[in-house]
């Protein structure tokens, strides 16, 4: 016989073990006391929100690809548009350079 469930079950947990380097448990710690809740639940809730989609860097990364693509540079114009840009820095920088 299977145990009935209902949905006033409380939620199965999954009790696990990570090492975490200090400044990583320190935030983790201001996280729960900020938020007023336990560090698991601290936890769980940036875990969420990780898993909700990328933040930082990768949407900056996305967005620039975008534009790249955008520009429908070839790698050929892109290359010239880099020495002319390059041999103008050169030109106007107070410190010249030789090679």
């Amino acid at each position: 016989m299977l145990w009935p469930y209902t949905d006033d079950m409380a939620t199965m947990t999954v009790k696990s073990t990570y090492a975490l380097d200090i400044e990583t448990a320190r935030s983790l710690e201001d996280m729960a006391r900020r938020w007023g809740v336990s560090k698991s639940e601290a936890l769980r809730r940036a875990i969420r929100a990780a898993k909700r989609g990328p933040a930082g860097a990768p949407k900056a990364l996305t967005a620039l690809d975008a534009l790249q693509r955008s520009l429908g540079l070839e790698t050929q114009t892109a290359a010239r548009w880099e020495r002319r840009v390059r041999a103008e820095r050169l030109a106007t920088s107070i410190r010249r350079e030789s090679k």
